[in-house]
């Protein structure tokens, strides 16, 4: 499988996304997606219009998410905000058949709960240097 060289991390995923620009128009705008153990990473087009400078790769990490809410499925698309832990939303949406809301929900919460077996643990070993005498 693919390597990512800015994290490091395999990618789980990968595919087109659409995403709702935050623009007055909100235009749903084509992202390349890649998900990893680590978070969403949403990569602009190959080509950048001449005009613009070449777009950095955006990061949306799981330790700065907080939700993914499945708004609705409407025709062939399911719309779905992924809700960041300062309180921004990004919308989304996919054809149901690709399941992003649900790939992208299981990496959230595999990565929370390796998050909260490495504080437990490193929890457990300074008690554990605490009673040594």
């Amino acid at each position: 499988s693919a390597r990512m060289p800015e994290s490091g991390c395999k990618a789980v995923k990968e595919g087109v996304l659409e995403k709702r620009s935050d623009g007055l128009l909100q235009l749903w705008k084509k992202k390349r997606c890649i998900l990893t153990e680590e978070g969403l990473l949403l990569v602009p087009p190959k080509e950048p219009p001449p005009a613009e400078p070449a777009a950095k790769i955006k990061e949306l990490h799981f330790s700065n998410m907080k939700t993914v809410d499945c708004v609705e499925r409407k025709g062939k698309y399911v719309y779905f905000t992924v809700v960041m832990a300062e309180g921004k939303e990004i919308d989304f949406r996919c054809a149901q058949e690709q399941g992003w809301n649900a790939a992208i929900t299981l990496q959230m919460v595999q990565y929370k709960n390796r998050q909260a077996i490495l504080a437990v643990r490193s929890t457990r070993q300074k008690q554990q240097h605490l009673a040594q005498p």
